[in-house]
């Protein structure tokens, strides 16, 4: 990852939406993964599993520290994005795991 020197706040911004657009598109994908898995538990209680969850909050954290943000921060938007998730999954699950 580089950061490209910028020469105003318009290009900060051009530069800001432009990974924004990103993260919204790596957020539905990852999204549509999730939707999947739907269909390969067997409970709601599965969906919800806590040694999952702090799998990937350790995953995420351990990330961060190495790309020099803040675990803090990135765990607490991961837990955001679990949370939203995991209520998408339960619902996908609901309707049979149909994606």
């Amino acid at each position: 990852m580089e950061v490209k020197n910028c020469n105003s706040l318009e290009e900060v911004r051009d530069a800001i939406d432009k990974i924004d657009e990103e993260i919204v598109k790596l957020i539905a994908l990852r999204s549509k993964y999730v939707k999947q898995a739907a269909k390969f538990k067997e409970s709601v209680e599965e969906i919800k599993s806590d040694e999952r969850i702090n799998d990937v909050l350790n995953h995420v954290r351990h990330l961060a520290a190495t790309l020099g943000i803040s675990p803090n921060l990135v765990a607490d938007i991961f837990k955001i994005l679990i949370d939203k998730m995991v209520e998408m999954e339960i619902e996908e699950f609901k309707n049979g795991g149909a994606y």
